[in-house]
């Protein structure tokens, strides 16, 4: 591979870093770009009205010509999920492995991309040429199969993201991670290490998935009635474990949700799942079998408003409801920030008379973690000997303790980049430094938009949804610019407008003298007009009520 001299490594995230979710990475040589991974995540408790959020890619269509393909890691929402929006605006091919692309096609299909989409199968020993990058791969162990990491050859040396990884010695579907490659790719030495940051404040080693399969048996076993279990949808581990735990339980499995569908039919289609023939029953039979011969496999393990066991929960569910008695589990950790919303299922479901296991997965034995513990993570760091580490994949106070398990391990502290979305680490001649940033952020997407709800939107939903909307109607006439009708006051949020009669009253003498005022004063500019009547007003409503809600002024001339 030619080396011009003044080309250089580019690397940095434009999701990912500082946060959990919408991962995407960018390796750069000159001009060639390759992406890692195209993930969504789901909105924080101020994005009022928002459904999922996206990366900025704005830098990338503005180097369209330069970007040689999007890699992907593993089938997560946060490492696929975005795609269907990317790949509207940056047609480039899609390599991924088997049980990823099927995940993959199923999106673009809703989205109707599928036809205009490049897709590319990749395993573990494939090796591709993305320009001046060749791309290879190594097997890992994670919450779904078909993982892998990314080995990027340059010609400035080779940087490697892990991907989400995590040492099971005895992973449910024997695909054991490729530790001899792992230390090959080490061996031959590494620039840069991308690792895997999700799980760096536990110490020790993460749970073996095999031990799960044990707990899920032995509960099916006592349960007394129907058994309910909730995990997320792509954890193709746990819902094989659930299978083989209803098929030696003598049980029969339901699916409900429509990501959990849609994954359980791709997965089996594709031999990643193994379902007995006669073990899927539909919804509606639930109630026409014995109790103890029926398990329910669903959504809602994060307690989202909509899923299946939320809806179950507050027995707003078209086909099942929770009986007493029934036991229900809920085999996932929630993610930071989602504690609250699974709590209140959780009481939710108690009320209802169910038994529930739910808790930490060290706790319970229903769930483990796809993600290393410390141990894991300083193994990852050994195996690959890097010379510079950028740990990813993890908010800020996990990277930063990534960043000291690295300096534990040999790392030089001035060879460790913390990063922020945008945030760029050059490589040229062997030395590394923080170089310019680049634009990244969020990209919103609510219905069918876009990024057309940015923050001035946000900052509007957000005083609706504190202190309401008060419209103001007023009629002028053309000739003299007297007040032919109104004010009008209507108000939504505000306050009961029966109950404040003299609130309102008042409020419209204030407008009434507001504009006389402004007429004989000669003021008759709309925009002039409507400053003032909204000052005025919020000035008086502020001192009676404390409030400050959104004014409308409309002004119309006859």
């Amino acid at each position: 591979m030619s080396k011009k001299n003044n080309d250089k490594v580019l690397i940095f995230a434009l999701g990912g870093v500082g946060e959990i979710g919408k991962n995407m990475y960018v390796v750069q040589y000159a001009n060639d770009i390759v992406v890692i991974d195209s993930g969504l995540k789901f909105p924080e408790e101020d994005m009022l009205g928002i459904d999922i959020v996206i990366p900025d890619i704005n830098y990338l269509l503005e180097n369209k010509d330069k970007v040689r393909g999007i890699l992907l890691t593993h089938g997560h929402e946060d490492h696929i999920g975005g795609l269907p929006y990317v790949l509207r605006h940056l047609n480039v091919p899609v390599y991924g492995t088997r049980l990823t692309l099927g995940l993959v096609e199923n999106k673009l299909r809703e989205a109707n991309l599928l036809g205009e989409t490049k897709r590319i199968l990749i395993n573990a020993d494939s090796e591709l040429n993305l320009g001046t990058i060749t791309a290879t791969f190594f097997k890992t162990n994670h919450s779904i199969p078909d993982s892998v990491g990314v080995a990027l050859e340059t010609p400035e040396g080779v940087i490697v993201h892990t991907g989400d990884f995590k040492f099971d010695q005895t992973p449910v579907n024997d695909q054991y991670a490729d530790l001899h490659r792992m230390a090959e790719i080490g061996k031959k030495g590494v620039l840069a290490l991308l690792s895997d940051s999700t799980n760096a404040e536990k110490p020790g080693f993460t749970g073996s998935e095999k031990s799960v399969g044990v707990t899920i048996e032995e509960v099916f076993r006592k349960a007394k009635q129907r058994v309910v279990i909730a995990t997320f949808a792509s954890n193709i581990h746990r819902v094989q474990q659930v299978i083989d735990a209803a098929e030696a339980t003598r049980r029969k499995v339901t699916v409900i949700g429509r990501s959990m569908v849609n994954v359980v039919s791709i997965a089996s289609e594709l031999g990643y799942l193994r379902v007995p023939d006669g073990m899927l029953i539909e919804p509606e039979e639930v109630n026409r079998m014995a109790a103890d011969r029926v398990v329910v496999l669903c959504t809602g393990s994060q307690g989202e408003p909509m899923s299946a066991l939320t809806r179950m929960a507050r027995s707003t569910h078209r086909k099942v409801d929770i009986l007493p008695g029934d036991t229900v589990i809920i085999a996932a950790t929630p993610i930071p920030g989602n504690e609250r919303y699974v709590g209140r299922t959780v009481d939710e479901l108690f009320r209802l008379g169910a038994d529930v296991i739910y808790g930490p997965g060290s706790k319970t034995g229903v769930h483990v973690s796809g993600h290393g513990s410390q141990e894991e993570l300083k193994l990852m760091l050994n195996l690959m000997k890097p010379k510079y580490f950028i740990p990813i994949h993890g908010e800020y106070r996990m990277l930063r303790l990534h960043g000291q398990l690295a300096e534990s391990v040999g790392v030089d502290q001035e060879d460790i980049f913390i990063l922020d979305n945008g945030d760029t680490v050059e490589i040229q001649g062997g030395v590394a430094r923080k170089g310019a940033r680049i634009q990244a952020g969020n990209i919103l997407i609510d219905g069918l938009g876009v990024g057309d709800v940015g923050n001035i939107v946000l900052r509007d939903r957000k005083l609706l949804s504190q202190d309401g909307i008060l419209v103001v109607v007023v009629t002028l006439s053309k000739q003299d610019g007297t007040i032919l009708s109104g004010p009008d006051i209507i108000s939504r949020g505000f306050v009961y407008v029966r109950e404040s009669e003299g609130l309102l009253d008042e409020a419209n003498r204030i407008v009434t003298s507001t504009l006389n005022k402004l007429m004989n004063d000669n003021v008759n500019e709309w925009a002039s007009l409507k400053t003032h009547v909204k000052d005025a007003l919020g000035r008086f409503l502020y001192e009676q009520t404390r409030r400050r809600p959104m004014i409308l002024p409309i002004i119309m001339e006859v």
